[in-house]
């Protein structure tokens, strides 16, 4: 991936509707040019797909966590990502260095709905414990690459 590839990637992060056209007059492409590297980008794997980022509190996900995950001896990543694949409360989860074994985080619409998940979570067959924190506020929330999307000096 080049830095022309990271502008476009940078771009389609914060809109992925955005044209061919509109993102070659921003890195000084034709909307063909950007066609193939797109499809090359894609075929690759680099891009994953295209999606809708969803506000959660526009649905009334108004409560967020993040909570550690302490499992029973020998369980594999592939066990526990089969445990959390099913929450729709879960929006990631991540093996970690440290006490714990894994680290989820977790939308909710209240408390109520955050304790019940929590409940859910622990009766995993792999679970011995959890350890959670809820998020006051969001300080940082940026997409892959951002800033690439502006040309930087050479």
């Amino acid at each position: 991936m080049d830095r022309v590839d990271e502008r476009i990637v940078a771009i389609l992060g914060a809109d992925a509707r955005a044209s061919f056209a509109d993102i070659g007059s921003a890195v000084g492409l034709s909307a063909s040019a950007v066609k193939r590297r797109v499809d090359r980008l894609v075929e690759s794997g680099a891009v994953r797909g295209f999606t809708v980022v969803l506000e959660p509190s526009s649905i009334g996900w108004t409560t967020e966590a993040f909570i550690e995950v302490y499992c029973r001896p020998r369980t594999s990543p592939a066990e526990i990502r089969a445990g959390l694949s099913g929450y729709a409360e879960v929006t990631s989860a991540c093996t970690v260095t440290g006490e714990a074994d894994a680290m989820v985080q977790v939308r909710a619409r209240d408390m109520q709905h955050l304790e019940e998940t929590i409940e859910r979570i622990c009766a995993e067959p792999f679970v011995v414990r959890t350890k959670s924190t809820l998020v006051l506020s969001r300080l940082v929330d940026q997409p892959m690459l951002a800033g690439s999307a502006e040309e930087r000096p050479a």
